[in-house]
């Protein structure tokens, strides 16, 4: 990992995900990207060389502004700082820094007093979420030192899951957490835990695999299941596979977003199937 992303607008939430995004890049001699997309309104962005128009020019004055605050806080020190002014929508200047910039991780901060809801439901977050290509670890607090000891990671453990969950080990290496392998087993898709066990088993054979648990929890639910197993281990990290409606809308709509939304307090971390 070697260079990672954080989209800001300056809100305490932003840098709340830019410290942490800053102590992984501390740890791992990693470049850190700063990606501000203008809010202009809607009839301005749409219009022609909108950027040089004065209403624009008064956003843009506004964002160098404050990236000039944010260059001076302490916690960044030596590490290498890259910013950019995007013009666009925010999922789409991530979409265009990701790929020119070959970035590694996504590092965003949740708005709002119910946090995540915020984040993964509001439609330009979620679409950041949804269309990333790369890990999108998202901070809800302020934290003095995340130290990332337990894992959970949940999945079904279908074939498709596999590439996630390389990114994910990958990921867990490189902060040095140990990962639980989770299955939230429910009566609406009950397996016996011999069936269970098997299904992730198979999942994690020839997958490289190191330092993990695996893991079968009952519930009425998978969100309440990810939230009573993730407490039970005291984990400071749930991480999840997503794939657009399948993936994000399943875990982060209707009653499972209630409760991940408005009771996960640790990060989240998303991996996108390929």
């Amino acid at each position: 990992m070697k260079r990672i992303l954080v989209p800001t607008d300056f809100s305490e939430q932003a840098e709340y995900a830019l410290k942490v995004a800053a102590e992984i890049a501390t740890k791992h001699d990693c470049e850190l990207y700063l990606l501000h997309s203008l809010d202009m309104p809607s009839q301005i962005r749409g219009v022609e060389n909108a950027s040089a128009m004065p209403e624009a020019l008064y956003f843009i004055k506004l964002a160098e502004k404050g990236f000039e605050n944010l260059l001076k806080k302490d916690y960044l020190g030596p590490i290498e700082v890259h910013q950019a002014i995007g013009h666009a929508e925010i999922y789409t200047d991530v979409s265009q820094t990701v790929e020119e910039k070959d970035i590694d991780l996504i590092v965003m901060g949740s708005h709002g007093a119910s946090g995540f809801k915020e984040m993964f439901i509001g439609s330009n977050t979620e679409k950041v979420v949804r269309t990333s290509k790369v890990p999108v670890l998202v901070i809800k607090n302020d934290h003095a030192k995340l130290d990332i000891k337990d894992f959970v990671f949940a999945t079904d453990f279908t074939e498709e899951c596999r590439w996630s969950f390389n990114e994910a080990q990958k990921f867990a290496k490189t902060v040095g957490a140990k990962m639980h392998l989770l299955y939230v087993n429910t009566p609406a898709g009950f397996k016996t835990t011999e069936e269970a066990t098997e299904l992730m088993e198979n999942f994690v054979r020839g997958m490289g695999a190191e330092n993990y648990t695996i893991n079968i929890h009952n519930a009425f639910s998978v969100e309440k299941g990810i939230l009573q197993f993730t407490k039970l281990k005291d984990a400071q990290l749930i991480g999840m596979s997503t794939h657009g409606r399948k993936g994000l809308n399943h875990f982060f709509n209707g009653s499972i977003s209630e409760d991940l939304v408005n009771h996960a307090q640790m990060p989240v971390i998303t991996f996108k199937i390929s």
